[in-house]
């Protein structure tokens, strides 16, 4: 009897154990959704033609070639129409947007958005949240230039692009490892194979949309050669971050000689990499033959790739860039970059319009990273719409020395939507003022936004809901 008793006891130890040990193993079903930020479910299909409509915006579409005040109608996530003088009456929501800027949502081509590698963190704080920054400066797509390897992809996957509501698009490290916080990884030539690296990305196309080269410090033109091969493989653009500046590779050949026309060369007012003519103060020859070569040039102004006394004479001498982007991490995030739109804003002050400095972050980006379907508001497209005011005043704006220059303008983001939704509204355009009527039905929001509506007013309650 007492053996038999013993018995059950061990039995029902082991059984809890066993349990235990699988809610250790098996994470929470849950875990693996985005979390994006939404809005009451919806409760009731939308009949209209439109779900949200932008009216009398400028509207700068370099796709399409769209320059002036029109409307922009949205449903079911994608754009439904552009045109002059839309019907409100064909939309659950209509926000009168006059005066501002409407465009695509902006494409930021260089940012570093995972924090941890296989020998440890970037640094403390080195990679950013996505949504920290993007929606709020009307930026819907980011691509995470080279911080993850094939290694390290699907880890980078799971923990960040998997989970946010900016869209997250990856160039893959031709380093297995990705980046480092001591920056041995992507120096170490043993882990680059670009065989290995193109067939991965070829794992996730859409995703996976290019290969980066980056902080390289050797000799060896080793590096840049694998990345050119998984770029052939998965038959996506690479990106080059040239690292040291060394005599045995310069750079001139780097562009004419490594790279394939449609390839990017980022950092290019740096002048760390002989960018710039020491005598005629304007582009090097290198950068005049690798434009004739097909090479796009992109800013990437970082902590520190970005000086005055470089960009000002080169964009005098007509070398202007193929596509804005920051590298933004922690560091620059606090310091001369901040954020897309400040960059922007710094190119507005160097005397870019800002029809350039609009293309320049929608269509190009697109474009190079052979992502045709983004940047441009072609009825159809997905609807990631970006609604901007200008403000005028005295704006400062420093580069990598710390040297200023002030600028009369600046662009601030109203409005962020993200696939058809607002995720995004800096003073509330979107909003009812809280003593008056509502201007659309409540029970319909969660079609044009990610905010909850607001709830009925007191007046409108039934006595029931009193």
């Amino acid at each position: 009897m007492l053996t038999r008793y013993l018995r059950v006891v061990l039995l029902l130890i082991f059984c809890s154990a066993v349990a235990a040990q699988a809610q250790v193993q098996a994470p929470p079903a849950q875990a693996a959704a985005a979390p994006r930020r939404v809005g009451r479910p919806q409760n009731q299909a939308n009949p209209l033609p439109y779900d949200l409509l932008l009216q009398k915006g400028h509207v700068i579409d370099a796709k399409n070639n769209i320059d002036r005040v029109t409307d922009v109608a949205i449903k079911d996530g994608k754009i439904a129409a552009v045109g002059n003088n839309l019907n409100p009456k064909d939309a659950a929501k209509t926000i009168n947007v006059s005066g501002n800027f409407v465009t695509p949502g902006l494409i930021d081509l260089h940012e570093h958005l995972y924090t941890v590698s296989a020998n440890g963190p970037l640094s403390k704080l080195h990679g950013i949240w996505p949504d920290q920054l993007a929606v709020r400066t009307g930026v819907t797509t980011v691509v995470d230039a080279g911080t993850s390897g094939w290694r390290t992809f699907e880890d980078f996957k799971a923990s960040v692009i998997d989970r946010v509501q900016t869209r997250v698009l990856v160039d893959l490290n031709i380093t297995g490892w990705g980046m480092d916080h001591t920056g041995h990884n992507e120096s170490d030539i043993t882990d680059m194979d670009g065989q290995i690296t193109g067939d991965f990305a070829k794992k996730y196309p859409g995703i996976i949309v290019g290969i980066k080269s980056a902080h390289f410090t050797g000799p060896e033109w080793h590096p840049y050669i694998e990345a050119v091969k998984a770029g052939n493989i998965a038959n996506v653009p690479v990106m080059i971050d040239y690292g040291s500046n060394r005599i045995e590779r310069p750079m001139a050949e780097l562009v004419t000689k490594y790279l394939r026309s449609g390839d990017i060369y980022t950092h290019m007012y740096s002048g760390l990499r002989n960018e710039q003519d020491t005598k005629t103060l304007g582009p090097s020859q290198g950068l005049i033959d690798g434009r004739k070569h097909g090479v796009f040039f992109d800013v990437g102004t970082g902590n520190g790739s970005f000086r005055y006394r470089v960009a000002v004479p080169l964009m005098k001498a007509g070398f202007l860039p193929d596509s804005i982007s920051t590298d933004l991490h922690y560091e620059s995030s606090m310091g001369n970059t901040k954020d897309l739109l400040n960059v922007m804003n710094i190119f507005l002050a160097m005397g870019l319009t800002e029809q350039q400095v609009f293309t320049d972050t929608t269509w190009h980006p697109a474009q190079e990273i052979k992502q045709t379907q983004l940047g441009n508001l072609s009825v159809g497209a997905i609807a990631d719409v970006g609604v901007f005011s200008e403000q005028h005043g005295n704006f400062g704006y420093w580069d990598m020395d710390g040297l200023k220059m002030v600028g009369n303008k600046r662009l601030v983001c109203e409005l962020t939507i993200r696939a058809g939704k607002i995720a995004w509204d800096l003073n509330g355009i979107s909003m009812d003022v809280w003593n008056q009527k509502a201007s659309s039905d409540p029970t319909m929001a969660s079609h044009w936004t990610d905010f909850p509506p607001r709830p009925p007013l007191p007046e409108q309650l039934t006595p029931t809901q009193k």
